[in-house]
């Protein structure tokens, strides 16, 4: 894992539009999306629920061995990449990997057609707030004929996802998925991979891009470095941001809670802070569907003197371990993983050897920016009125889309990196 000066959460899986009379600006900033366009069915309401589950339990998984560290996932651009890998699997490795994600015992067919649904959605949602997502699917031009023809197309149908046969063995076949990552993330993520390794057959690779201005930008003139106080008690001083508007708060458990709108304000950046004595772990640990719901239901709109670091990150780590500690097992032992439903003749020699995610986040005063890639490796086996908030310690953070509670992004930040 790197760590160096450059910040949903889905899984992250997100559902919502505009709404067809969004309410009128105020002070300039642009109309608010208020509803969904339609009443989800209840595969999509089981997908929001599963986002809910899976991205404070990943970010907990995580955060297990990073306790001193700040931490970047995304839930929404990791449960993409496994979900269009679910699809190839069969039996207990199916099963498993289903439980991971959240989706408890939801059949394939309801899993895989909300995915598109929420694609669908996800896409021009906010004008005013430039989100992408895209998959791909990369393989071994040797084992194509090997690979069950429904499965691509269902990743092309379902996941809206490219497939291409390389020459793995080529120095250009790295060239080439680099290249779909830089451009799929706006430069932000160059790589995904150095090399591939000599068994690998077939590589899956979600890349999400987000950018957005607030819709009340803070006045760069008022950032002034301030102190942030540390786990350990000891203080750093950090740019500190600060705005008197309009935004969401609230307390949950008595913790504080802070909300900041984005273009529509469909997607928000959400702040949950420990409360006094309370370690930025601890909460982390604690951050069940029901505890981060709780959080979320707290806030109600009134003006926030807000306080706040500008911050920028890129982070990147192996997720095997996460999702083994989540119940994901079989997947990545050779011989017991089962994906004969992505290749019926190898699908019992096949594996997950890794799977890799990088992100990037950069929160400043007009905005915040942020990035996700995750690639799956498969080898086959040879507050309300006037409140003041300050956000000078330790801190969980998400962007999401709060009218499906729907997590991009999720993170902590126990130092903020300079930007």
């Amino acid at each position: 894992m790197r760590m160096h000066c450059l910040w949903p959460v889905a899984a992250a899986l997100l559902v919502t539009a505009c709404d067809s009379s969004p309410s009128s600006p105020v002070g300039g900033a642009p109309p608010i999306i208020t509803a969904l366009p339609r009443t989800l069915s209840a595969g999509e309401q089981a997908l929001v629920s599963a986002s809910s589950s899976f991205a404070p339990a990943l970010l907990a998984r995580v955060n297990d061995t990073r306790a001193a560290e700040n931490v970047f996932i995304s839930p929404l651009s990791a449960s993409m990449a496994l979900g269009m890998t679910l699809n190839g699997a069969e039996g207990g490795t199916f099963d498993e990997m289903r439980t991971a994600l959240g989706f408890g015992t939801l059949p394939r067919a309801t899993i895989i057609e909300s995915y598109r649904a929420l694609i669908a959605l996800l896409r021009g949602l906010d004008s005013n707030v430039d989100f992408r997502i895209a998959n791909s699917i990369w393989y071994a031009q040797s084992f194509a004929p090997q690979i069950a023809p429904v499965f691509l197309a269902e990743a092309k149908q379902y996941f809206d996802a490219t497939s291409s046969g390389l020459d793995f063995g080529a120095p250009s076949a790295v060239t080439t998925i680099n290249g779909w990552v830089k451009s799929s993330t706006n430069d932000k993520i160059a790589t995904i991979v150095a090399s591939l390794p000599p068994d690998l057959v077939m590589l899956l690779v979600n890349a999400i891009y987000f950018k957005g201005d607030w819709r009340t930008a803070f006045d760069r003139s008022k950032t002034a470095s301030a102190p942030f106080t540390l786990e350990s008690g000891s203080t750093v001083s950090v740019p500190m941001m600060r705005r008197t508007s309009a935004a969401r708060a609230g307390t949950s458990d008595g913790r504080t809670v802070v909300e900041l709108g984005y273009g529509g304000d469909a997607f928000v950046m959400s702040i949950v802070l420990p409360r006094p004595g309370e370690s930025v772990n601890a909460l982390v640990a604690s951050l069940t569907e029901g505890a981060w719901n709780a959080a979320m239901s707290s806030l109600t709109s009134g003006e926030v003197e807000l306080f706040m670091p500008r911050f920028s990150l890129a982070w990147e780590a192996t997720l095997n371990d996460p999702l083994r500690a989540l119940g994901m097992q079989r997947a990545f032992v050779p011989r017991e993983a089962d994906f004969t439903r992505l290749s019926p003749s190898a699908g019992r020699e096949l594996y997950i050897s890794f799977v890799k995610q990088k992100t990037f986040v950069d929160v400043h005063e007009v905005g915040t920016e942020a990035a996700a890639v995750t690639a799956v490796g498969i080898e086959v086996v040879s507050l309300p009125l006037r409140t003041t908030v300050r956000v000078d310690r330790p801190f969980v953070f998400a962007i999401r889309e709060r009218l499906s509670g729907t997590i991009l992004f999720m993170g902590k930040i126990v130092h903020p990196p300079a930007s």
